[in-house]
């Protein structure tokens, strides 16, 4: 169950009709992979009237920005977060942070059009990344983040796999970190997973029945993501420090 202060964020955003998509920890408890966050988190789009709705839906919210960078396009177009936090009565206290392009994630154009959607007991609705696109937002350096994905891919291959289809295997193959789900879908699906193993190449040992060195060839691939991830944020991070210093 959603809790009322999230629902009441929810509705600021859809009564405004922002274009904005529900991602981290609260949609992580959507997919079946329950994670406690005081956050709600949005992938937004950048267009003026957009933004415009934007404000007007953190205006309802009481929400002022807690931090830098302030609320300019320049820095969520760069890839920086920008942090609110509510003071309506409904969602006292509650941190809404918003941004507009991630490491390695689409356009928000394709993060919009492969989105889901979800009706809530009301009737009403609200967006949220698919599930692919935010495992893949979820490859960061921080340690909390890989437990969830291996949740949230478990979650979904249980839930789906009597019924799967072509590309719920392919997604499987592609980013399932669990050694022994990896070694079932191979006997599985042999002919599916040997053309992706050109994609990723720790599917070898998927298809050789290996778990220690499937688990230890997981273990580099994080670590590899955990590295890119830091790179990328690297210059963020200088500009963050930069401007907390001026401000």
């Amino acid at each position: 169950m959603i809790p009322n202060p999230i629902l009441r964020v929810l509705s600021s955003m859809r009564t405004h009709r922002v274009r904005a998509l529900l991602m981290g920890g609260q949609a992580c408890v959507s997919y079946g992979a329950a994670e406690f966050s005081r956050d709600v988190d949005f992938a937004i789009l950048t267009s003026p009237a957009n933004l415009g709705a934007l404000r007007n839906a953190l205006k309802a919210l009481a929400a002022e920005v807690i931090a830098v960078p302030p609320f300019e396009v320049k820095y969520l177009r760069k890839g920086h977060a920008v942090h609110f936090r509510c003071h309506d009565p409904q969602a006292e206290g509650l941190r809404v942070d918003v941004m507009s392009r991630m490491r390695g994630v689409a356009s928000f154009a394709t993060l919009w059009r492969r989105r889901t959607t979800v009706e809530l007991p009301d009737g009403n609705t609200f967006d949220l990344l698919s599930l692919p696109d935010l495992v893949r937002a979820k490859k960061t350096q921080r340690d909390k983040d890989w437990p969830m994905i291996r949740r949230l891919l478990e979650a979904d291959f249980f839930q789906r796999r009597e019924n799967a289809l072509p590309a719920d295997i392919r997604f499987w193959f592609t980013e399932l970190r669990t050694p022994d789900l990896l070694i079932a879908l191979a006997r599985a699906y042999p002919a599916a997973g040997r053309r992706l193993t050109a994609k990723r190449s720790l599917l070898h040992f998927a298809f050789h029945a290996d778990p220690i060195a499937l688990a230890s060839a997981l273990s580099a691939e994080e670590a590899a993501e955990r590295e890119a991830d830091r790179l990328y944020w690297q210059p963020l991070r200088e500009e963050i420090e930069q401007l907390r210093h001026h401000k």
